[in-house]
Formats: structure tokens, sequence, C-alpha cells
């Protein structure tokens, strides 16, 4: 089993760290599953509580947030969003992914709910997984992993390193 997860802090550090790991990992031809943060659409909330993610097989867009007006400090997931990111990464043939990534293992992964059964199915094809953590669904996820995940550092190079180890590409890299 290729699991890892990132955790690093600052906010919207984890998700800059996800999506250069799926823009690095594409770049070298691989396939990809699972979603990352849109990184080109700007909160309009001054929580940065709106956003949409990618989805990594087909390359759509899906804002995953509502719009619960200014004065809302509610959680803004939108769980028909969420619903619907989930059945297009299960929708795609995840057999042919290379890797899947997942922008963050949050509240409903945290209940056994969202992405928790298309992570199970990468791991039980054997595509290595990477994932973002906050520290508040961080023994949730450890659980979840059952103590087998790598912490790897908040650094883009040595996450890098780690996924073309997974994919056994690393001679490849350390050869260019």
């Amino acid at each position: 089993m290729k699991i890892a997860f990132v955790s690093a802090p600052g906010k919207g550090e984890t998700d800059r760290l996800l999506t250069q790991a799926a823009q690095a990992l594409e770049a070298r031809g691989l396939a990809l599953s699972g979603i990352v943060k849109d990184m080109s659409h700007d909160s309009r909330f001054e929580n940065g509580c709106d956003m949409k993610v990618r989805v990594l097989s087909d390359h759509s867009i899906i804002q995953i947030t509502q719009d619960l007006g200014s004065g809302s400090n509610a959680c803004r997931l939108n769980p028909t969003a969420i619903a619907e990111a989930v059945a297009r990464v299960e929708a795609s043939d995840m057999a042919k992914a290379d890797f899947f990534l997942l922008n963050k293992f949050g509240p409903e992964e945290a209940e056994g709910r969202g992405f928790v059964s298309a992570i199970s199915k990468a791991l039980e094809l054997d595509i290595p997984v990477l994932v973002g953590v906050s520290p508040a669904n961080r023994a949730a996820f450890d659980s979840f992993a059952g103590g087998l995940a790598v912490e790897l550092p908040n650094d883009a190079n040595k996450i890098h390193i780690w996924c073309m180890n997974a994919q056994g590409e690393v001679n490849k890299l350390s050869a260019e």
C-alpha cells in the first residue's frame, strides 16, 4: 500500500503543494484520478471559504462551496457538489490511473463518507495515493490509513520524489 499525506501549516499551503504535485505528475504524462483545488479561483470571502476543485480524470471544475451570505460563518461546503465530484471520480476508469490525489481528507471523509471509497478503490488497485490532511482530521485519517501512511515534508521537491518513487520512476527522475 502506497499512501502519503501532506499537512502544511499556513492557509492554502497544502492545496498549493498538492496542486503542484498534480501538475508535475501530469507533465510527466501520468494519468491522475481524484481532485485538487482550482488555484486560479479567487475566493470572494475573507475566510477563503469559496472554493472550486478540478477533477483530475476529466479536468472539469466544480464549485464545492455555496453562498450562505456575507454574514455567515457556517461551513459553506455544498454536499451536493461534493457528491458530484465523488461521482465523477468514481465514474472514471480508475484502473487506468497512475496516481490518486485528494486535496483534503476532510470532515466528510472523517465520517466515512466523501472520497473514502475512492481512496480505498485506488489502494486496492495498487495506485499510489497522496492526500492533504488538516490537523483537525489527522486522527481520523490515521485511523483510516491504519498507521501506514507516510507523512511527507512540506517541500514540493520531496513530495515529487516520493511520487516518482511510488511510481517506480525514481531512477528516471535522478537520470534527468
